[in-house]
C-alpha cells in the first residue's frame, strides 16, 4: 500500500485558507509604493480634466464611436496600429528582459493579480486583524462577531470591486456623466454588463481565488521555466548555510509530509514543524558559532516566510513554479535574523549558479549574454522606433496610387493620359480642408474634377480621382512628378508624393 503525499492529497485538493502575517522591509516598501502608483494611474487618469475642442475633456478617452484613442494630446487612429503591434512587442520582450534578468519580478510587483490581491488582504487584515486574529476567526464557529467582520470583508471587496468595474468603464466615455447617468438608470447596457462582470471577476479572483489565479489559471508561471537560467536571479534559500549537516539530517527525514504539514499547519495557526524548532533552539544554542559547532544551521525553523508568502509555499523547498518572486520572505528573514544578530541574506535574490558554487559570492545582475544583450537591443530599437513614429508623424496621412489598368490612355489628338488615387487621412483634432495640386507638370495638366480641395473630417479619409493629361512631346519627357498636398491655411505642412508617369515611348 502506497503513502506517498500524492495518495495522501488525492488528484484534487481542496483549498487551504492562506492568511498571511505582515511584515516590514524594504521589498514590502516597494510593493506597496508600486501599489500605490498603479492605483493612482488607474483609478484617478479618467478623472484628469484636459481641454479638447472636439471631445469631452477628459485625459485619456477611448472613443470606440469615433473611432480614436485620446491619451492627453495624443490622438490614434485604426491607421496607427502599428503602435499598437509595437507596443505589444516591446512589452513581450520587456517581460522577457526582465525575467531572465530576476525572474518573476512582473509577477511579484506588477501583475494585476498582485496588486488587487494585496489590496483585498490589506482590507482583510484593517478589519480582522493580524494573522493570528484572522485564523481565530477563521476556526471560531459562526456569531455576531464572525458575522460582521466577515461580512464587512466581503463588503468592501465588493464595493473595490465595483469601482475597478467602474474605473474601467471610465476610460470608454466621459466619466462625470457616466456616473450620473450609471446611478440614475440611462447609461448604456454595455456599461451595466462590463461593470457586472468586472466586479464578479475582480471579487472573485482577488477576494476568493487569490494564489490559485496564479497556480492554475495563469499560464505565465508554467512556462517561465523556459526563460530562467542558471545566472537568473531569483528568490532561493540558502541550504548549505540555513542547515549545514545536523539540520539537513533533521529535515531530509520524510521532507515531502514535513513541508506539505508545515504549509498546513503555518496558515490554520498550529504549532510550525515542532520537532526541528525544539530541536535547534534549545537552550545554549543560540549563539551562531555555538549553533555552528554543533551542526545547526542559521534557519531557525520560526516559519516566517511561509507565514508571509501570499501563495502559501516554503521556499525551503527550492525553487518553485508557485513562487511570484514578491520578496516578502526576504524580509520576513531578514528581520529574524536581525532579532538574533545573525548575517542577513539567508533568504536572497541569487542565482543557482551563485549558490550551487563552493564559495558563493556575493549575488549581482548578469546581464553579460547573448540572450539578455539581445532582448535589450531589441527593445531599445523597438522602442526608439516607436517613438520616433509617434514625434513624427504629421497632421495627415497621404498615398497617391497610380492606377495600372490600363496603363495609361492615348488619347485622340495623341494626348497621353495617366490616372492616380489620392487617398487623405485626417489624423488631426478638428476638419480639415485639404488642397491637391501638381509640381513638375503644367497647372492645367491635372484634372481633379471638382476635387480641386477636400474637407475631412478627424479620424477620416477622403478619395480623390485625379487624371494627368500631356502632349506627347512633353510626356516623352517626363518620367515623375510631384503631387502636393496641402492643408489649408498651413503651407509649412505641405505634403509631396512623387509618382510615375508611363507613356508609349518610354516602354519602348
Amino acid at each position: 500500500m502506497q503513502t506517498g503525499l500524492e495518495d495522501q492529497l488525492g488528484l484534487y485538493q481542496k483549498r487551504i485558507p492562506i492568511f498571511t502575517r505582515s511584515v516590514k522591509g524594504r521589498f514590502r516598501r516597494f510593493k506597496t509604493s508600486v501599489l500605490v502608483l498603479a492605483y493612482a494611474i488607474y483609478f484617478l487618469l479618467p478623472w484628469l480634466p484636459w481641454t479638447r475642442l472636439d471631445a469631452p475633456a477628459q485625459a485619456v478617452l477611448f472613443d470606440v464611436p469615433g473611432r480614436r484613442f485620446l491619451i492627453f494630446g495624443l490622438t490614434i487612429y485604426p491607421q496607427d496600429v502599428i503602435w499598437l503591434a509595437l507596443l505589444l512587442f516591446i512589452a513581450a520582450i520587456l517581460l522577457f528582459f526582465v525575467t531572465g534578468l530576476v525572474g518573476r519580478a512582473f509577477c511579484g510587483y506588477f501583475c494585476f493579480q498582485t496588486l488587487w490581491t494585496d489590496f483585498f488582504i490589506w482590507i482583510e487584515h484593517e478589519i480582522q486583524g493580524e494573522r493570528p486574529a484572522r485564523v481565530r476567526l477563521y476556526r471560531q464557529p459562526w456569531d455576531r462577531e464572525k458575522i460582521l467582520k466577515i461580512g464587512s470583508t466581503h463588503a468592501l471587496w465588493v464595493l473595490a470591486s465595483f469601482w475597478t468595474g467602474i474605473s474601467f468603464v471610465a476610460y470608454f466615455t466621459y466619466a462625470p456623466q457616466l456616473l450620473a447617468d450609471f446611478f440614475s438608470g440611462q447609461a448604456a447596457a454595455a456599461a451595466y454588463f462590463t461593470v457586472g462582470i468586472l466586479t464578479l471577476s475582480t471579487y472573485a479572483a482577488a477576494g476568493l481565488m487569490r494564489e490559485q489565479i496564479c497556480t492554475y489559471v495563469c499560464p505565465y508561471g508554467r512556462f517561465q521555466s523556459v526563460m530562467y537560467e542558471p545566472e537568473t536571479l531569483a528568490v532561493h534559500y540558502d541550504a548549505r548555510r540555513g542547515e549545514r549537516t545536523l539540520g539537513r539530517a533533521v529535515v531530509r527525514a520524510g521532507r515531502g509530509i514535513v513541508s506539505e504539514r508545515r504549509r498546513v499547519d503555518t496558515h490554520s495557526g498550529a504549532p510550525v514543524a515542532v520537532e526541528r524548532r525544539q530541536a535547534q533552539m534549545s537552550a545554549g544554542q543560540r549563539a551562531l558559532a555555538e549553533r555552528h559547532e554543533k551542526g545547526y544551521g542559521d534557519c531557525v525553523d520560526c516559519g516566517l516566510c511561509v507565514q508571509v508568502c501570499p501563495v502559501g509555499i516554503d521556499i525551503r523547498d527550492g525553487l518553485q513554479y508557485k513562487c511570484i518572486s514578491c520578496g516578502l520572505c526576504i524580509d520576513a528573514c531578514n528581520t529574524i535574523m536581525d532579532s538574533f544578530g545573525f548575517p542577513r541574506g539567508l533568504i536572497r535574490y541569487d542565482s543557482e549558479g551563485n549558490l550551487a558554487a563552493s564559495t558563493p559570492a556575493a549575488p549581482k545582475l548578469h546581464w553579460k549574454r547573448l540572450k539578455i544583450i539581445g532582448y535589450g537591443v531589441a527593445l531599445i530599437l523597438m522602442s526608439a522606433y516607436l517613438i520616433y513614429s509617434i514625434s513624427t508623424r504629421g497632421s495627415f496621412d497621404r498615398a497617391v496610387n497610380q492606377i495600372r489598368q490600363p496603363l495609361y490612355v492615348v488619347l485622340s489628338n495623341g494626348d497621353i493620359r495617366n490616372r492616380y488615387q489620392i487617398r487623405i487621412t485626417n489624423k488631426g483634432a478638428q476638419e480639415q480642408t485639404y488642397e491637391i495640386s501638381a509640381r513638375g507638370i503644367p497647372e492645367a495638366a491635372i484634372d481633379l474634377g471638382n476635387f480641386r480641395e477636400i474637407a475631412i473630417k478627424p479620424g477620416h479619409s477622403g478619395l480623390v480621382q485625379a487624371s494627368v493629361r500631356l502632349p506627347p512631346e512633353l510626356a516623352m519627357q517626363t518620367r515623375r512628378f510631384e503631387m502636393v498636398i496641402t492643408p489649408q491655411g498651413k503651407p509649412a505642412e505641405a505634403r509631396t508624393e512623387t509618382v510615375r508617369f508611363d507613356s508609349p515611348g518610354q516602354r519602348l
